[in-house]
């Protein structure tokens, strides 16, 4: 098994997409995200899983239970299972970050080049990993 090793804040940074899985495990998942101003990943709640999500770039917000916390380049943020959790891009640029989900929460190579896009596939981890 070959793992994932990268410069993640390069790949973050570098990163247009909304969303961009780049490593699946068995129990972890590597995703890039960038939102764009006045964009949102939009209110959810993961009844089986964590998320923690690291901000590489730009300036938002993060909402955990009704609860706003301001986040900009190098916050870490962990949403345990069953919180309801929204991530806004409150700044002029996008908000890059990426995000780890433990169990894995996408299909292996899911790419959503626009918050739309996202909104429109209802793909959810089938079990397939990256190896």
């Amino acid at each position: 098994m070959r793992g994932f090793v990268d410069n993640i804040e390069r790949l973050t940074e570098e990163n247009g997409d909304f969303r961009r899985v780049l490593y699946t495990g068995h129990n972890l998942q590597l995703v890039l995200m960038a939102i764009d101003p006045g964009q949102e990943i939009g209110e959810e709640v993961h009844d089986d899983r964590d998320q923690f999500f690291r901000i590489e770039g730009g300036k938002g917000q993060v909402w955990i239970d009704d609860v706003c916390h301001e986040v900009s380049a190098d916050d870490g943020i962990i949403v345990p299972q069953g919180a309801k959790h929204n991530v806004v891009c409150t700044g002029s640029e996008p908000l890059r970050l990426y995000t780890i989900y433990g169990p894995p929460e996408h299909l292996e190579g899911t790419v959503h080049a626009t918050a739309n896009d996202a909104s429109a596939d209802h793909e959810h981890f089938d079990g397939q990993t990256t190896e």
